[in-house]
């Protein structure tokens, strides 16, 4: 069998619709949308398959892509007896490997997300925060930028590193606005400001990863049976002390996600991104290992089969 590597999204996966062909076809993605719908008090039927204004609201958006990730690798797991090499999360996802792990439940799972998604939405609330996407220039040059602006008092930091030329910069939106002509001075073929209200992995978030420390502790457990990736330093780890420490880490810290996937690639045959297919778009500019998506039942079978060849 091919050696792989499990992949889960971030915030900007979610879709209405998302997850709907799991419910309507399987027994076991019934239970766990009724069980987690239970367990936060609302309806995730109603968010994730029904016109709704929610769904785009971050305390609700992270434990929905939490919800169908886990049903996709619980899915895929049922049916195939697989062992990835590791696993590996943009952000958000990071909770959804450690799922796939064994240390964390779904249900402890969705409310660790929701309450994280909370924290870092009161983290922004009385301040004018969000991201801003760069494409076209070097790591390098949007960190000179950055730090520069930061000398001159303004609150702005490279986040997300994606791949060659794609990166998410956060901060006070003011202070980004005020970036967007010094960085196409620089060379940036595209500068756009996210319709986001929260600044990730940059240390506005500090509050948050602070407040996220209990339920780091209560919810994850020292069951890991893989290793998990970090995006906070692009190395492996499985144990709950590493896990609750990088996982308050990776609030304030960019995510190397690019970083994570040219160290490891060497190490597998293909990559599965269950819940989503963000990842596979962006993995084409990163990697040279295929990238299948498991977000339905037909692209479950289709990944089976891709494993099984």
């Amino acid at each position: 069998m091919k050696k792989v590597a499990f992949l889960f999204p971030g915030q900007g996966s979610q879709s209405i619709g998302m997850g709907k062909d799991f419910f309507d076809n399987s027994d076991v993605a019934k239970e766990i949308i009724s069980s987690a719908s239970d367990v936060v008090g609302f309806d995730f039927k109603e968010l994730m398959f029904e016109q709704n204004d929610n769904l785009a609201k971050t305390e609700f958006t992270q434990p929905a892509i939490f919800l169908v990730s886990a049903i996709a690798n619980k899915l895929l797991r049922d049916n195939i007896d697989i062992k990835p090499e590791f696993l590996l999360g943009h952000s958000l996802g990071e909770f959804s490997a450690i799922n796939s792990a064994g240390a964390l439940s779904i249900n402890d799972g969705v409310k660790l997300v929701n309450q994280r998604g909370k924290l870092m939405q009161s983290a922004c609330a009385d301040i004018e925060a969000g991201m801003m996407v760069l494409l076209g220039l070097s790591d390098e040059k949007v960190e000179e930028l950055c730090k520069v602006a930061q000398g001159n008092g303004k609150k702005v930091w490279a986040a997300n590193y994606n791949s060659d030329g794609q990166i998410v910069a956060a901060g006070m939106k003011s202070d980004l606005q005020d970036m967007e002509s010094i960085f196409k001075e620089a060379g940036a073929k595209r500068v756009m400001l996210l319709d986001m209200s929260v600044a990730s992995h940059c240390p506005i978030l500090q509050i948050a990863a602070d407040g996220l420390l209990v339920g780091l502790e209560s919810s994850i457990s020292d069951s890991f049976v893989t290793a998990v990736i970090s995006n906070a330093n692009a190395s492996a780890y499985n144990t709950k002390s590493d896990a609750v420490k990088l996982l308050q880490e990776q609030l304030v810290k960019p995510v190397l996600y690019k970083q994570s996937i040219s160290k490891f690639d060497s190490e597998i045959d293909i990559f599965i991104e269950l819940g989503g297919k963000v990842l596979k778009g962006i993995n084409k500019k990163v990697t040279k290992v295929p990238t299948h998506c498991v977000t339905d039942m037909k692209s479950l079978e289709a990944a089976i089969e891709e494993l099984n060849s």
